[in-house]
């Protein structure tokens, strides 16, 4: 099993209600992959972080092996959902990939 985990920071331009929408859209668009990529066993994004945090939201996912990771990454469907829905508003992205 492999986990993958980033964090983001969303651009510093967008205004408290933009960044709002865009958690949303990011959170709806990544977790509605589940059981649309092979070897996915979970995906969950958290958009609320406490006042101690430093990024702005966090992907967590699992998949069977780190050839369902790597069929992910280049999956039709979440190339959409980073191209639209993340890159164009976030300003940094951390990853952890590992096997538990």
């Amino acid at each position: 099993m492999v986990k993958h985990i980033i964090l983001w920071q969303l651009k510093d331009e967008l205004s408290d209600a933009e960044k709002l929408n865009v958690k949303a859209g990011i959170k709806d668009g990544l977790e509605a992959l589940q059981g649309k990529i092979p070897g996915l066993l979970e995906i969950k994004v958290e958009t609320v972080g406490l006042a101690s945090s430093n990024c702005d939201l966090m992907l967590y996912s699992v998949f069977e092996d780190e050839a369902a990771l790597k069929g992910y990454a280049v999956h039709p469907e979440h190339v959409a959902v980073a191209d639209g829905k993340v890159r164009p508003f976030t300003k940094t992205r951390l990853c952890l990939d590992f096997e538990a």
